[in-house]
């Protein structure tokens, strides 16, 4: 007579970028088979840091379904989760004429198809929270009805990645699915009131080298022991610190960051010195632009650049501004997790990236909810 053996669970990941979702499925304990995304350089990042899935280059209007279920070595019905955050940048809040019309934001219709023909047990889509306003908020209703249509109970949620021990602000849609009958569950905080405290930007970055504006002295060691749970998880199999250059700012932005105090903003900065179109602002307008970040605190959304103009990506205490490195901790990728391309692709990776801690609590979720009620999840073994 056979034991009981645990089956892994497997995840195909669509839009895939660098794979802050797939790294968060992985340690939850998934397979991950396979992945998708266009862009050249975040394709080059996750096939370098998943080697045990098959990437598949270019627009997804390129495949069938069929592809990934190759891919994957499955039949329709047997891949566990499907997970992916369409390109959202016509949603995002900070495309002023964002909408319907933007031809990013009908992307999640690619998902929709490839979920017919891949029939996946779970479904799982992210996107930013513009989209619930967007067009009246129109694609939040169309993917709600669209996976109903396909079979699937289905619910959408905003969750905060601050509350998953994420060192950051972060607001995201997230919508699950399933077509077994199962309820649909979303992850409890583990930080925040009632919980454990958010993980600051100390506790993340503490520990990484120092450096001066414009520098890059390429791999280099740790500057010191970890000092928080956070950090030694970030450093598990890594020996050194990679991604961790300067960029160059201006004259202009260092006379600018000189003024600016721990947790300050545009507001400390003296009139004559801001750009001509905040010289017009409202001191109530913009309130993070500019901004050098507070140890203690959580950082702001990491965006596809860390760009003052944008918000607060001044480092509390060196004058710079963040790193990709320093972008990637706040994001929550461990430390091994190499990104590649430009400098200007891997900030890019890093900003459209789900934070891994964020997609393993919804991955360790849902793989409760299945075992909780009985989803196939043991085979049996000789």
């Amino acid at each position: 007579m056979g034991i009981l053996a645990m089956r892994t669970k497997t995840v195909i990941d669509l839009f895939c970028g660098a794979g802050g979702l797939s790294e968060g499925f992985r340690q939850a304990g998934y397979h991950v088979l396979a992945g998708n995304d266009f862009f050249e350089a975040a394709g080059e990042t996750y096939a370098h840091t998943h080697r045990e899935a098959r990437f598949l280059p270019n627009p997804i209007q390129d495949y069938s379904a069929r592809d990934f279920l190759k891919a994957a070595g499955l039949k329709p019905g047997e891949l566990d989760v499907l997970v992916g955050g369409p390109p959202c940048q016509g949603f995002s809040v900070y495309n002023h004429q964002r909408g319907l019309h933007d031809e990013r934001s009908s992307l999640y219709r690619e998902y929709l198809r490839v979920v017919d023909g891949l029939q996946p047990n779970w479904v799982v889509l992210e996107n930013v929270t513009g989209m619930t306003s967007a067009g009246g908020g129109a694609a939040v209703h169309a993917i709600i009805q669209g996976l109903k249509s396909l079979g699937y109970d289905v619910r959408a949620e905003i969750l905060r990645a601050e509350e998953y021990g994420v060192p950051q602000e972060r607001r995201r849609i997230v919508f699950i699915g399933n077509r077994l009958g199962l309820p649909i569950a979303y992850p409890t905080p583990t930080h925040g009131l009632g919980a454990k405290g958010f993980v600051s930007i100390r506790d993340a970055i503490g520990d990484l080298p120092g450096l001066q504006n414009g520098e890059d002295k390429g791999v280099q060691a740790y500057a010191r022991e970890p000092q928080s749970d956070f950090q030694r998880a970030m450093r598990a199999g890594s020996n050194a610190v990679k991604n961790h250059g300067a960029a160059t700012l201006s004259k202009i932005n260092l006379d600018r960051l000189y003024h600016i105090p721990e947790g300050g903003s545009w507001r400390d900065i003296p009139f004559d010195l801001l750009p001509a179109g905040m010289k017009r602002a409202k001191r109530s307008d913009h309130t993070k632009r500019y901004g050098r970040l507070s140890w203690d605190g959580l950082a702001s959304t990491i965006l596809t650049k860390c760009d003052p103009h944008w918000g607060a990506y001044f480092h509390p205490e060196q004058d710079r501004t963040l790193t990709v490195r320093e972008a990637a901790r706040l994001q929550s990728f461990p430390d091994w997790f190499e990104f590649k391309g430009s400098r200007t692709d891997q900030y890019v990776q890093v900003g459209n990236a789900v934070p891994p801690l964020l997609g393993r609590a919804i991955a360790e979720t849902i793989g409760g909810v299945s075992l909780s009620y009985g989803e196939p999840a043991l085979v049996a073994a000789e």
